[in-house]
């Protein structure tokens, strides 16, 4: 396959995964600034724009609800918007138009064309449904009419990496500030894990079993391990050659590391240090994007967003 071809998967795979953390981020913290009135809405929203890699607005005193939605979900220019996420998925199909299907095509491209310059406070709920309904039905096009062959397993590597990335953000965002993080539930809730958190645990979230469940579940499609689980098989079929010591691939190195760190530390350790567990993540999906850009587009610059490169 080209380098330009797989590049392209890739990250369309990335930014599809990208719009929906962003919208699932957003609606709750955002929902969360609504309902709680004791909660100091400058800090809340500074601290977001942060843990998603985006800068405040220059020359504003004090950042509001307004702002963040403005640089998260409706600018074109900011790498870390929902807007932009759907305009690059589209044209990364453009590129791969020879591999892309018709329909996956059709879903990215009228995805884009319908993505909203402005949102109405009172319809900023559905505006985040209709993002995560639009990426699962490109997901879903992908799943269900791609053969397992290299393209998709570059489509999923980019998903898999970006969604290990969207979920240790959404996990720090339990440590914002004291007065403005998340309940366990609405994290699971976001992330579609609270009716499955419910079949494992039978009964209702405490923080251990939470951070747990999205952390180290092995069966739960958005869990970080799973997630990296994912990656390294995606990679492992991408590149099949096999190291009788050790691994020379240092994508696989890298996600081994993080997995092998998650899965024998104990989890009351990683809940005091969440955030910094979490920016540890976040590295690893750096590095390792970093690693597949070396390694198989080396011709290409890496598309990246404000933040990513610490």
């Amino acid at each position: 396959m080209l380098s330009r071809i797989a590049e392209s998967l890739f990250w369309i795979g990335r930014y599809i995964e990208r719009s929906d953390g962003t919208a699932r981020i957003l609606d709750v913290h955002l929902q969360l600034l609504l309902e709680d009135p004791w909660i100091d809405e400058d800090t809340a929203c500074r601290s977001l724009l942060s843990v998603m890699g985006s800068l405040p607005p220059a020359g504003v005193d004090q950042v509001r609800r307004e702002d963040v939605l403005s640089r998260l979900a409706v600018d074109r220019m900011n790498p870390s918007s929902i807007a932009y996420a759907l305009t690059a998925a589209r044209e990364n199909a453009r590129r791969a138009r020879e591999i892309v299907s018709t329909e996956l095509w059709e879903t990215l491209n009228t995805t884009s064309a319908r993505m909203p310059r402005r949102l109405q406070n009172d319809r900023v709920h559905e505006f985040f449904q209709w993002v995560r309904e639009r990426a699962a039905l490109a997901v879903g096009i992908v799943d269900s009419s791609t053969s397992r062959d290299e393209a998709w397993q570059f489509f999923t590597l980019g998903r898999s990496i970006e969604r290990t990335d969207m979920t240790a953000r959404l996990l720090a965002t339990r440590s914002l500030t004291e007065a403005s993080g998340p309940s366990w539930t609405t994290i699971l809730r976001s992330c579609g894990a609270y009716e499955a958190y419910l079949r494992t645990y039978r009964g209702m979230p405490s923080a251990r079993n939470a951070a747990e469940f999205l952390l180290l579940d092995r069966l739960f499609p958005r869990s970080i391990i799973y997630s990296i689980q994912r990656a390294e098989e995606c990679m492992s079929a991408i590149d099949p050659r096999a190291d009788r010591v050790g691994h020379s691939n240092t994508v696989l190195r890298a996600l081994g590391q993080i997995r092998n760190d998650l899965e024998y530390r104990p989890i009351s350790e990683i809940l005091s240090e969440l955030p910094t567990h979490m920016d540890r993540v976040q590295k690893v999906t750096r590095e390792a994007s970093e690693a597949i850009r070396g390694r198989f587009f080396p011709t290409q610059a890496e598309p990246s967003w404000i933040g990513e490169i610490s």
